[in-house]
């Protein structure tokens, strides 16, 4: 994805909230040794992730 496909989100969270989303950067850094790991590029991937696990959701409930 380039820099002209991106959009900026401004939410407002609580401070724990925040507090959580930095303990969880902090993490992805020490995990993936990449370099420097920022906020929107961790909560894309927890998105992402969880995507599919809706989509795997979704799939499995059409069965029954």
């Amino acid at each position: 994805m380039n820099q002209n496909d991106r959009i900026q989100l401004n939410v407002r969270i609580t401070k724990e909230t925040s507090m959580k989303l930095d303990e969880i950067v902090e993490y992805y850094q020490q995990g993936l040794k990449l370099g420097r790991i920022y906020k929107g590029d961790v909560l894309t991937d927890i998105i992402e992730k969880s995507y599919e696990v809706m989509n795997k959701q979704k799939k499995a409930n059409r069965r029954y």
